[in-house]
C-alpha cells in the first residue's frame, strides 16, 4: 500500500485528521489496533473549545453537533455551600464552548469516513515504525487475518494514545518525558438521568472534589474523587449516588434525580507531556504526546489543537510545495500544550485535596476565593476554559 500520509490510531484525533486531509485532497490511510465498536464503547470526555468545534465544521462533520450540541455560556463553582458562576461569555470576550459527548464525535467521523473511499483498517497488530527520519518512512502491521502488510508513505501521524508504538519509536535519549502524578482519581458514572443543572459544576467541599456534567438534556456524567486504591467493583449505584449528594451544596442536593448507571470507571490523574513531538517524518498527535488531568476538560481539545497544526502544515507541505514547514509542529504545539497543561494542573491542585499540609490547604483555599470572586481571576479561568487562540502556521 501507498499513501502520503499514514495515521495510526483511530480514535477522534485520527480520524478528524484523516478527514480534513481527505477533504483537501490529501490521501491517508487509517490503522488501529483495536474493533470499531470498541473505540464507540470509550467513555470519554464531552465538552469543545470553541476551536474544537469549528475543526468539527471545518472537516465537514457538525451537522449533529451543531443541531444536538449544548451550548455554554458558563459554569459554577461551588465552595462548601456557597455556588458561584463563572459568566465564559462575558469574561472572554464572548466565547462559548459546546457540550457534545466524544463518542458522538467519534460516530460522526466513522460515519463520514465510511462514506468516502478512504481507508481505514481496523484490529492490527505488530505495528512498527521504519526509518521515520528518512525521506521514506514506511510503517508495518499484521491484519487480523494474519497478513503482513506495508504502507510506504510521506509522513506518519501517530494518534496512538500513550501506550502506543509512535512515542516509543522516538529514541530515549533524543526525548524529555515530564511526568506529575496525584493521589487521587476521578470515579465517573454516567446514567440516563436529567442532569442537576443546565451548567456544569465543579465542587469542593469537605468530603472532597465532585463535578456534576452531562452529555445531553436527558444523560448525566457525575465524578468524586477517589484515592487511587478504590476498586470500581466496591462501589454499587446506591454508594456512589449517596457519596455524591453528601459532597453537594444543600441548596440543590434536592435537584439530584438519581438513577441505573450506564457506566462507572475510575481515571487517574496524571500530567504529562513529551518533547519534542516529531522525530524526522513521525509526527505524535494528542494522547501519544500528552495527557492531562480532566479537570477543565482539555484532554480532547489538545489533541484536535495538534491536529490542527499538523493539518495546516500538510497544506502547506502538498499545497504550496514548502516541506521545510515540518519543523515548525513541534515548537507550536508544545507552546500552546504547556499553557493548557499548566491550567489544567493549577486547576486540578486548586480544586482537590492533594496534601495534609494545614498551610498548603489554606493557601489553596485563599486561592479559589480569589479566582471566583474578582474580575481578574474569573477572567483567567474564562479565557483558559474556553480555549487559548491557535498561533499561525507559517
Amino acid at each position: 500500500m501507498k499513501t502520503q500520509v499514514a495515521i495510526i490510531g483511530a480514535g477522534p484525533s485520527g480520524l478528524l485528521l484523516g478527514q480534513l486531509l481527505h477533504n483537501a485532497g490529501i490521501d491517508n490511510i487509517i490503522i488501529e489496533r483495536v474493533t470499531p465498536e470498541y473505540v464507540l464503547g470509550r467513555i470519554r470526555a464531552g465538552l469543545l473549545e470553541e476551536g474544537s468545534v469549528e475543526m468539527m465544521r471545518e472537516a465537514g462533520v457538525s451537522e449533529r453537533m451543531d443541531k444536538e450540541g449544548l451550548l455554554h455560556d458558563g459554569f459554577s463553582v461551588a465552595i462548601d455551600d456557597d455556588m458561584r458562576r463563572v459568566d465564559l461569555k462575558k469574561f472572554s470576550g464572548g466565547k462559548k464552548v459546546v457540550v457534545y459527548g466524544q463518542t458522538e464525535i467519534t460516530k460522526d467521523l466513522m460515519d463520514a469516513r465510511a462514506a468516502t473511499d478512504a481507508h481505514t483498517i481496523y484490529e492490527v497488530e505488530n505495528v512498527e515504525i521504519h526509518d521515520p527520519k528518512s525521506d521514506i518512512p514506511y510503517v508495518t502491521f499484521t491484519t487480523k487475518h494474519g497478513k503482513q502488510e506495508r504502507i510506504d508513505c510521506d509522513y506518519i501521524a501517530g494518534c496512538d494514545g500513550f501506550h502506543g508504538v509512535s512515542r516509543k519509536t522516538i529514541p530515549e535519549n533524543l526525548r524529555t518525558e515530564h511526568e506529575k502524578l496525584y493521589n487521587r482519581g476521578w470515579l465517573g458514572m454516567l446514567s440516563d438521568t436529567p442532569p442537576i443543572s443546565h451548567e456544569l459544576i465543579y465542587g469542593t467541599s469537605e468530603r472532597g472534589f465532585f463535578l456534576c456534567s452531562m452529555r445531553s438534556q436527558t444523560r448525566s456524567r457525575y465524578y468524586v474523587d477517589v484515592p487511587m486504591d478504590e476498586k470500581i467493583e466496591d462501589w454499587s449505584d446506591d454508594r456512589f449516588w449517596e457519596e455524591l449528594r453528601s459532597r453537594l451544596p444543600k441548596s440543590i442536593r434536592d435537584d439530584l434525580i438519581t438513577g441505573p448507571s450506564i457506566e462507572k470507571s475510575i481515571a487517574p490523574l496524571r500530567s504529562f507531556i513529551t518533547e519534542p513531538m516529531q522525530y524526522g517524518r513521525l509526527f505524535l498527535v494528542g494522547d501519544a504526546a500528552h495527557i492531562v488531568p480532566p479537570t477543565g476538560a482539555k484532554g480532547l481539545n489538545l489533541a484536535n489543537s495538534d491536529v490542527n497544526y499538523l493539518y495546516r502544515i500538510m497544506l502547506k507541505v502538498y499545497r504550496e510545495n514548502k516541506p521545510e514547514a515540518i519543523e515548525q509542529y513541534s515548537d507550536l504545539c508544545l507552546k500552546r500544550i504547556w499553557k493548557t497543561g499548566h491550567f489544567s494542573w493549577w486547576m486540578t491542585s486548586m480544586m482537590h485535596k492533594l496534601s495534609d499540609n494545614t498551610f498548603e490547604l489554606g493557601a489553596q483555599k485563599s486561592e479559589l476565593d480569589y479566582f471566583t470572586r474578582t474580575e481578574t481571576g474569573l477572567r483567567v479561568i474564562a479565557e483558559n476554559y474556553v480555549g487559548l487562540p491557535y498561533d499561525e502556521v507559517k
